[in-house]
C-alpha cells in the first residue's frame, strides 16, 4: 500500500535556525550554494564506500557528478547529484529535525557572535545545518531523492515556515534533486539562474569538490558540414559569420587532487581553498603539514591544524576529520584508526596507494599499513607543534591545549614529547603559558618540588588560601583549570627528576623549623576536631597558610576537591570524604580561640567557632557552606560583638 502524503512539523531547533539563518545571514546569500553542493559531494562519498563492498549498487551509472540546472523562466535552480540518495525515513530524519547538540551549539554561537558583532556565514557548515542555508535565497524547496535501496523515490517540500510534507514520487535514477523556487532578486543581488555568478561561487567555494560540477551552457560554434567538420572558405579558414547555437555541459570545478601534486606548485590560496572545501570550517587554518612518503610504507597526506575548535571537540559523537584515499579513490571519511583520539582535530586527506579497496573499518584497524601510517603522522604533527613559533603556539593551546593533555596521560609511547608539549598559567605567568621546561629552569635554588593546584577557574584557585605560603617564598604555581588536568598529574608524577606536589594536600615542608611552636596547639586542635568530628579527619597546624585563618587539605594521596567536583558533575556515586583542617596558628583569631579554650575547654564558644573555622575553609576554596543561615547568624554576631 502507497504511503499518503504526510504533512509534519520541523524539529522546534529547526525552526528557530530557520529564522536566524533567513534573516541574520542575509547578507551571505551565496552560502547555500556551497552548502548544497558539498552535501551532494558526500552523497556521492557515501556512495561510493557503499559500492566498494556491493558494486551493483552502481549499476550503469558510475559517471559521478553533481548538475546545476538554472531555470530563469520558472525562477528555479536546481541542484541534481547522483549519490547515495534518500529512503523515506532518511528524508524524515535528516531534513526535519538536526542534532540537538549542533543545534544548540550554533544558536550559542551565534548569538555570541551577534553581541561580538562578528556574525559570518563561515558558522554554517561547522554546524551542520547547511541545507537550511537555501531558505535564503529561496521561498519554496522541493527536494526528489531515490535511494538504491528503496523502490521508491521520496519528494520532500516546505516553504521554510515550520512545516514539510513528503510524498511519493517518481524518479528514474538515484541519487537527489534539490529544486530552488527562488525569491525575487533585488537590486545589487546575485541571480542565480545566470551562469556567471554560478560560475564565480563556484570556483570561490568549490573548486576542489573531487566531483565535476557541471551545467549546460549555451555556446556558438562554427557551422558544420555533414562530416561535422566546421565550414571552410577557398583558402581553408572557418567561414565567418557562420555558427550556430549548441548547447554543452561544461564542468565549473577544477576537482584537483591538491594532495598529489607538488608542494611547490601550490598556492597559498589554493591550500587555504582545500581546507575549507574539506572541512567546512572557512577560517584559514594555524598550520598545515604535507607530507609524501615514498619507500616500504607509501602514502601523501595533507593535513590542517584549524585555527579554532570545533564546537563538539569534547562530545561523545563527534566526527574525525581525515578522509582516506587509495590512488584518490575515496575510502572513507571521519577515519579514526589513521590518528590518535588526542589528535581528533586534525583535518585532511590521507592517500596510501597500496592499501586494500575493499577494505572494511572493521579490519583497519588491523591493517598493518594503517598502523604504520599512523606511527608517521603522529610523529610528523608533534614534530610541526614542537617547531612552532612561541605566539602561534600559544594560539594553538588556546584552542586544544585540553586534548594535547588527554594524550600526555593515555599515549604512552610518544608521553616525554607529549608533556614537552604542556602549558600551564602560573602564578608568575601574567596570564601567559609556561611549558614546564620553563617552570624548572626558573624554580628557586632551594625549592625541591614542582607545585600546582587544580580548581574551576583560574580567578579562584589564583587566590587559593592554599597557595599563601608558596607564594611567600616566590616558589611558582602550575594553575590547572582542566578536568582533564587531575588525570594528567596521576601519570605524570615528575618532571626533569623534579616531583609534582599538590599545593592543597599533604604538608608543603617548607618551614619545617616551625612545628615546635605549634605543638602547644594540640590541645585548642583536639577540642576543635571533637566538635567536627562528622566533616573532618583531622585539625593541625597549617603549612599552606599565611594570611587566611583556615583551609581544607587532603593527605598525600586523597582525591582532591576539584576531582570530587567532576565525578559528581558526571552523576557519580562517590563515599564522602573527610577532609584535613589546616588553621593558621600565626593569625591572631587563632591566638584568640587558643586564650578561650586556655580559660575555659568547655566554653559553648569554642563549637561556635570551630563551625566558623571550617565554614571560612570551606568558602576560601570556593565551596558553599552546608548551613548558610547558621553561618550568617555567628558572622554577624561577632561583627556585633566587635563593634560594641
Amino acid at each position: 500500500m502507497t504511503p499518503k502524503p504526510e504533512t509534519l512539523e520541523f524539529q522546534t531547533e529547526v525552526k528557530q535556525l530557520l529564522n536566524i539563518i533567513v534573516n541574520s545571514l542575509y547578507s551571505n546569500r551565496e552560502i547555500f550554494l556551497r552548502e548544497l553542493i558539498s552535501n551532494a559531494s558526500d552523497a556521492i562519498d557515501k556512495l561510493n564506500f557503499e559500492a566498494q563492498t556491493n558494486p551493483d549498487l552502481l549499476g550503469e551509472d558510475t559517471a559521478f557528478k553533481i548538475k546545476l540546472i538554472p531555470d530563469k523562466e520558472n525562477k528555479t535552480l536546481t541542484v541534481s547529484d547522483n549519490g547515495i540518495g534518500m529512503t523515506r525515513d532518511d528524508v524524515k530524519e535528516n531534513l526535519g529535525t538536526i542534532a540537538k547538540s549542533g543545534t544548540a551549539a550554533f544558536i550559542n554561537a551565534l548569538e555570541q557572535s551577534k553581541k561580538e558583532n562578528t556574525l559570518s556565514a563561515e558558522m554554517i557548515g561547522q554546524f551542520g545545518v547547511g541545507f537550511y542555508s537555501a531558505f535564503i535565497v529561496a521561498d519554496k524547496i522541493t527536494v526528489v531523492t531515490k535511494s538504491p535501496f528503496a523502490d521508491k523515490a521520496v519528494q520532500w517540500e516546505s516553504a521554510g515556515q515550520g512545516e514539510f510534507t513528503i510524498e511519493d514520487a517518481e524518479k528514474a535514477s538515484r541519487g537527489t534533486d534539490i529544486i530552488l523556487h527562488l525569491k525575487p532578486v533585488e537590486q545589487g543581488e546575485d541571480d542565480f539562474t545566470d551562469q556567471w555568478a554560478l560560475r564565480r561561487v563556484i570556483k570561490q567555494h568549490s573548486d576542489f569538490v573531487r566531483y565535476p560540477v557541471v551545467m549546460d551552457v549555451e555556446k556558438e560554434e562554427p557551422e558544420t558540414g555533414e562530416d561535422g567538420k566546421p565550414l571552410l572558405d577557398k583558402d581553408g579558414n572557418p567561414v565567418e559569420g557562420k555558427t550556430k547555437t549548441v548547447i554543452r555541459e561544461e564542468t565549473l570545478n577544477s576537482m584537483k587532487a591538491i594532495w598529489a601534486r607538488n608542494k611547490n606548485e601550490i598556492s597559498e590560496e589554493e591550500y587555504k581553498d582545500f581546507y575549507s572545501h574539506i572541512s567546512h570550517d572557512w577560517n584559514p587554518p594555524l598550520d598545515r603539514l604535507h607530507i609524501k612518503l615514498e619507500g616500504t610504507t607509501e602514502y601523501t597526506a595533507l593535513l590542517y591544524i584549524p585555527s579554532t575548535a570545533p564546537f563538539d571537540l569534547f562530545h561523545p559523537e563527534r566526527s574525525h576529520g581525515v578522509r582516506l584515499y587509495s590512488r584518490r579513490i575515496f575510502i572513507m571519511d571521519n577515519c579514526k584508526d589513521l590518528l590518535p583520539e588526542y589528535l581528533r582535530f586534525i583535518r585532511g586527506v590521507v592517500d596510501a596507494p597500496d592499501l586494500n579497496l575493499n577494505i572494511s573499518r572493521e579490519l583497519l584497524q588491523q591493517d598493518a599499513l594503517v598502523r604504520n601510517i599512523r606511527k608517521n603522522l603522529v610523529k610528523k604533527i608533534l614534530e610541526k607543534l614542537e617547531n612552532m613559533d612561541e605566539e602561534t603556539y600559544g594560539k594553538f593551546f588556546d584552542e586544544f591545549g585540553a586534548v594535547i593533555k588527554e594524550g600526555a596521560y593515555n599515549d604512552w609511547e610518544n608521553k616525554d614529547r607529549l608533556t614537552g608539549l604542556l602549558r600551564y598559567k602560573t602564578t608568575r605567568s601574567e596570564d601567559k603559558w609556561r611549558s614546564l621546561e620553563q617552570y624548572v629552569a626558573d624554580m628557586q635554588p632551594e625549592q625541591e618540588h614542582i607545585y600546582y593546584i587544580t580548581g574551576d577557574t583560574l580567578s579562584s584557585i589564583v587566590n587559593s588560601p592554599h597557595l599563601e605560603a608558596l607564594k611567600e617564598k616566590d616558589y611558582e604555581v602550575l594553575l590547572m583549570t582542566d578536568p582533564v588536568d587531575e588525570f594528567v598529574v596521576q601519570t605524570l608524577t615528575e618532571f626533569k627528576e623534579k616531583k609534582l606536589k599538590s599545593a592543597e594536600k599533604g604538608d608543603l615542608d617548607i618551614e619545617p623549623g616551625d612545628r615546635e611552636e605549634k605543638t602547644g596547639y594540640s590541645d585548642l586542635f583536639e577540642s576543635l576536631k571533637s566538635h567536627l568530628e562528622d566533616r573532618v579527619k583531622d585539625v593541625k597546624p597549617s603549612s599552606h597558610l599565611k594570611n587566611s585563618v583556615s583551609c581544607l587539605t587532603g593527605d598525600t594521596y586523597d582525591m582532591s576537591a576539584y576531582m570530587e567536583k567532576i565525578l559528581k558533575a558526571t552523576g557519580q556515586t562517590i563515599p564522602k570524604t573527610k577532609r584535613i583542617l589546616e588553621i593558621n596558628t600565626h593569625h591572631p583569631v587563632v591566638k584568640k580561640i587558643k586564650t578561650i579554650h586556655e580559660q575555659n575547654a568547655q566554653s559553648d564558644k569554642l563549637k561556635d567557632y570551630s563551625e566558623l573555622l571550617y565554614d571560612l575553609a570551606v568558602i576560601g576554596e570556593g565551596g558553599k557552606v552546608e548551613n548558610p543561615s547558621r553561618f550568617n547568624k555567628l558572622v554577624a554576631d561577632l561583627m556585633a560583638e566587635a563593634i560594641s
